[in-house]
């Protein structure tokens, strides 16, 4: 199918979101019917992305893949490849992968409706689904045209377990707002955060100058560091010609040290519980309370989010910790 039948398919929907759409290569999001269609060089549909929240259900010989537990579906599709003689593998993100269907699966935070009326972050994770056609199936993610969708090569691949590290085995550490966290000081450069934290960055992400007249041409640019015992991912401002600094800390809600902030913990919680305290403090005007790019709940004025991270069919709470002027993007 190419653009315009998909689009006819749905009822005449409109891409709100979208690259390269009847030119070749693309995707486009229908986010009025929860998918999104990725087409390969003849504009010809290959792969059909189905939203956690918003998609419709699908149903694999008996099998609902969309918005369910995650590990339930696991314990399903096992079930029936079991039956059918098919291979299960874990994919990228820790969840089942049939090359054999053209499946693979994924999970995404919940969100519900507060009374009020307003959407609100649960506390558990439903499933999404990547469906694909034969070309692609024996690697979807990393494969053409979907990496130019979704590109996940760097992003900490998981083995399909997610160990939450208990409170008393977190270190606590200070947070000085706009200023630094625990050892950490924004404007250290990428030697200093290592050595503070006594740690080789087990992932380095960055790029190359795009060659824009505004930038040139130029040496790699370090964008992150991630630091897999201590729990952190150090952020940093760099430009064409400017030497990385910390401008951002991420600590980890699996693995990370404790940080409070107003007797409030914020990392490794429920996320529910945060919000609540976070919105009782803004009720009783003892602050401001902004949201961040991704729902995210944070103090007016401290620049910091409190975020959610995937444990297993679950989510708990970390937080990112910024500098006055770095801005977040999520």
């Amino acid at each position: 199918m190419n653009p315009d039948q998909v689009a006819s398919a749905l009822d005449g929907a409109t891409a709100y979101v979208s690259t390269g759409l009847g030119s070749g290569v693309g995707w486009g999001d229908y986010s009025d019917w929860g998918v999104t269609a990725v087409y390969g060089e003849d504009s010809g549909l290959v792969a059909v992305a189905i939203d956690a929240m918003d998609g419709p259900l699908v149903r694999l010989r008996g099998v609902e893949l969309i918005a369910r537990v995650p590990s339930e579906v696991r314990a399903d599709i096992h079930a029936l490849a079991l039956r059918e003689g098919a291979s299960v593998r874990v994919n990228w993100s820790g969840d089942p992968e049939v090359a054999a269907w053209g499946v693979s699966m994924g999970a995404a935070p919940e969100l519900g409706l507060s009374p009020e009326g307003y959407t609100q972050r649960r506390d558990t994770m439903i499933t999404y689904a990547l469906l694909v056609g034969p070309e692609l199936a024996e690697d979807p993610y990393t494969s053409e045209p979907v990496i130019r969708w979704s590109d996940v090569r760097e992003k900490a691949p998981n083995p399909g377990a997610w160990p939450v590290k208990a409170e008393q085995d977190r270190p606590h550490w200070d947070w000085t707002p706009l200023e630094g966290i625990g050892p950490l000081w924004f404007g250290m450069n990428p030697e200093q955060v290592a050595a503070a934290l006594n740690e080789v960055p087990a992932a380095r992400h960055g790029r190359y100058p795009f060659g824009q007249p505004w930038e040139g041409f130029g040496t790699w640019m370090l964008h992150d560091d991630r630091f897999d015992t201590v729990g952190v991912t150090a952020h940093y401002s760099c430009g064409f010609g400017t030497p990385p600094t910390l401008g951002a800390v991420t600590v980890h809600g699996r693995t990370g040290p404790q940080v409070a902030f107003d007797g409030i913990r914020l990392i490794g919680m429920t996320v529910s519980t945060i919000d609540a305290a976070l919105e009782r403090l803004a009720e009783n005007e003892e602050m401001g309370l902004v949201v961040g790019c991704g729902g995210d709940f944070g103090p007016d004025g401290l620049n910091m989010y409190v975020r959610a991270t995937r444990a297993g069919d679950n989510v708990v709470s970390e937080a990112r910790f910024c500098q006055e002027k770095w801005e977040d993007h999520g």
